[in-house]
Order: structure tokens, then sequence, then C-alpha cells
């Protein structure tokens, strides 16, 4: 139960899913910038795809300490630190000067940017129940798959016209502003810290809005008040322990992978076998991101119904309700899907078949890998209500460390045995 209203509620998911914007923006801007950075440090291709690899691995990494501090002291005061630092960053990487700077800030830059995803899961878990939860982590992910739609179209524009540089300072000034409208309008959501909501929150966590739409009728010890905890920042590998969530990170951590693969070498791939600028690789991106999209918000939705009518009949039977069979039984028809688009892909590149056709499949890849995440994105929230953040950040250990040796294995791959037979093995 929460006392936040529907229209409350959306309000809180779009400030958090704008929030987690921001990491995929970091990532996504970046690929088709990839050759002219490349050339300006005087760098190769491979090189320069490290600094993909050495991004992802931070943000698998860096969230296990973030939504740790997040399930403990709050939501907002660690949004705060997270864009603190990527401001930093991003401001470093408009002035570098060297592949080391451009490596390490990029590390730094996704210290700051990827723990806003595992913060926004657990705002949507602290503000929703079950019966609801899936189409609103369906909205939440959503707003934050936009970034994979137009961060490469802006990245490709950007850099055609201003210098890859300039993305960075975009970055700068759209974190500066959100972060102030965050800092006014973000009410504080920790159940520990607030209950359902209508436990006055600290002084250092009160927002605009929840001084004036939220009312506070609680005490500390109001029963929605969940115990405090200490900050442990071996929670997320101590939920990689355990039996009931592991194979279905695993599962979800080797399709991010491929995905990863796919999204790292399309630009130079798609450069060199059909001749585009920038700003056309940015364009084909379109495609991939409109999938993710499309994805996130149908499968939330037939999450929500698929888990009321499952609760219906298991009530009826007076049965134990088999969480996992009702959250992840749809992963058996993504997962397929996504093999299948992934193939068809890599051979029509490889055959210089016309640029339709692998953009018609990047589509379905994106909707394939984006629904997959989905599900068992909403799958931990319900199997840890608690440790939310925590829990969406064991997720994001495994698959972003697999995506970072998927991103650095990918080029050497290609241009050894050609792009089909490197998706096909």
């Amino acid at each position: 139960f929460s006392v936040y209203t529907k229209g409350q509620k959306l309000w809180i998911i779009l400030l958090v899913s704008f929030a987690a914007t921001f990491s995929g923006f970091a990532s996504n801007i970046y690929f088709p910038s990839i050759p002219s950075i490349a050339s300006d440090l005087s760098s190769s291709i491979e090189l320069i795809n490290l600094t993909v690899t050495g991004y992802l691995i931070f943000q698998g990494l860096s969230p296990a300490l973030w939504g740790a501090i997040s399930d403990t002291y709050g939501r907002r005061i660690t949004y705060i630190c997270t864009f603190i630092v990527f401001i930093a960053a991003c401001v470093g990487l408009a002035e570098t000067r060297s592949y080391a700077q451009l490596l390490v800030l990029r590390c730094l830059q996704s210290t700051g940017s990827a723990s806003t995803i595992a913060i926004g899961a657990g705002v949507v878990g602290d503000v929703t129940t079950r019966e609801e939860r899936g189409s609103f982590m369906g909205y939440f992910q959503a707003g934050l798959l936009l970034p994979v739609a137009l961060g490469p179209l802006i990245g490709g524009a950007l850099a055609d016209s201003l210098g890859w540089r300039s993305i960075f300072w975009f970055l700068t000034i759209y974190a500066t502003a959100f972060l102030l409208v965050l800092v006014a309008l973000l009410p504080e959501t920790l159940r520990s810290l607030v209950g359902n909501g209508s436990v006055a929150p600290p002084k250092y966590a009160v927002s605009l809005f929840s001084a004036w739409s939220i009312k506070h009728n609680g005490e500390p010890e109001d029963s929605s008040v969940t115990p405090a905890k200490r900050v442990n920042v071996l929670g997320s590998i101590t939920i990689l322990t355990e039996r009931r969530p592991l194979s279905a990170i695993m599962f979800v951590g080797l399709f991010y992978m491929v995905w990863q693969m796919v999204v790292t070498v399309l630009s130079s791939v798609f450069q060199a076998t059909y001749n585009m600028s920038d700003l056309q690789v940015g364009l084909v991106y379109l495609a991939n991101g409109i999938g993710c999209m499309v994805g996130t918000l149908t499968t939330g939705s037939l999450l929500d119904v698929d888990y009321r009518r499952c609760k219906k009949r298991f009530a009826r039977l007076e049965s134990n309700f088999p969480l996992e069979k009702v959250r992840l039984r749809m992963i058996y028809i993504y997962g397929p899907l996504q093999c299948i688009a992934v193939l068809v892909f890599s051979w029509v590149v490889d055959k210089h078949i016309h640029v339709s056709v692998p953009i018609i499949c990047l589509f379905f890849v994106g909707w394939a890998a984006t629904s997959i995440q989905s599900i068992v994105s909403t799958f931990l929230v319900d199997l840890y209500p608690d440790r939310s953040a925590s829990a969406t950040a064991a997720l994001n250990i495994v698959r972003c460390l697999l995506g970072a040796g998927g991103t650095a294995a990918v080029s050497p791959a290609v241009r050894a045995i050609g792009i089909g037979w490197a998706f096909t093995i």
C-alpha cells in the first residue's frame, strides 16, 4: 500500500525515468563518434572500443555501492551525489587531450550515471504494488530507453556539426539543469525513512513536491516504515549467491552482452559497408531505440495482465503462488526472437544486402533485448521489495561485466572472421 495517488506515482516515475536517461545518453550518444574520436586522438577503433568496455565494467560495479547507499540513506541524497560525479566527468571529457584521459574519465562518467537505473528501480519498488508494478516498470524502462533511440542521433548530429567534444558539453548542461529539477521536485520514497509516504522525511530529504502535494500523517513508529539497514556494499554480491535470482540474472546478462556487441560494432561496420556519415549512422540507431521503447511498454502491460490473471487462478486453487513461473515465462518468446534477429542482421550486413533489411532487424533486436530486461527487472523488484536498488545492482554487475567482455572481443572477431560468423558463434 502507498499513499501516493496514481497521478503522483506517474509524476515520480517520470522524474526517475528521466534521471535514468543519463546512463543511456552517456553510453549511446558516444557510438556514432567512435571513428571521429579515434582519428582525433590518433588511436585505433579497437582502443576506443575499450573505452566502451571500461564504461560497461564500471556501469556494472558502481551500482553495488550507490544502490546500497540508496537503500540505507535515501534515494534523493544518492541521486545528488551521483549527478555531481557525472557532471564533473563530462566537463573533463569535453577537455580531454589523450586516450588515457578519455579512458579514465569514461569510467568515472559511468560511475556517476549508471546507478540512476538501480536507484530508479528502487523508487518504483517503493511506490508501487505487485499488481501494478509491471506497467509502472514498463513506463520507467521506456523513459530510460529514450536515449537508446535519440542518443546516437543527437551524438551524430553534434559530432558532424560541432565536433565530438560538443557531445560532453551537451551532457554537462543537460545534467546540471535536470539536477536542479530533481532536487526541487522528487520526494523521498525509501520506506525505512518515510514508510508508505505518510511519514515526514528527514529535513535533508524534503522536496517542494512532498511539502506541497503529500500529507504526512504517520509517526516514526508507523507500521509501514520498514527497519533501517546498514550500508552493505556486498549486498548485491550476496544476491548473486542465491539460487532463485541467479539463473534469471545470468540469462539476461548473456542476451544483454550480445545486444551490446551489436550496438558497439554498428557504427564502424555500417560506415565501412554502406559508406555512411556520423549523422546517418545515428539515424540507423533509431531503429534499435524504437524497438526498445515498443518492447518495454508492451511487455510491462502484458506482465500486469498475466500477474492479475494468475493471482486469481491460484487464489481459487489455494496453492502457493509461483512467482518465477508467472513473471519469467514470456522469456521463452523473446529469447528466440533476439537470437533470430541478431543472426539475420549479421549475415545480411556480411553479404552487403540493402541497408533497410539490417535496420528492420535492429528494431527486433532492441524489442527483444529490452523485453527480456524488463521481465527480469520486475521479477527482481518483486523478489526483493526492501532491497530493490541492490537487486537491480546485482543484475547490472552481471550484465555489464558480460557486456564489457563482449564489446572488447567483438571488433577483433569481426575483423578476423567477418560479422556473420562472429555473431553466429
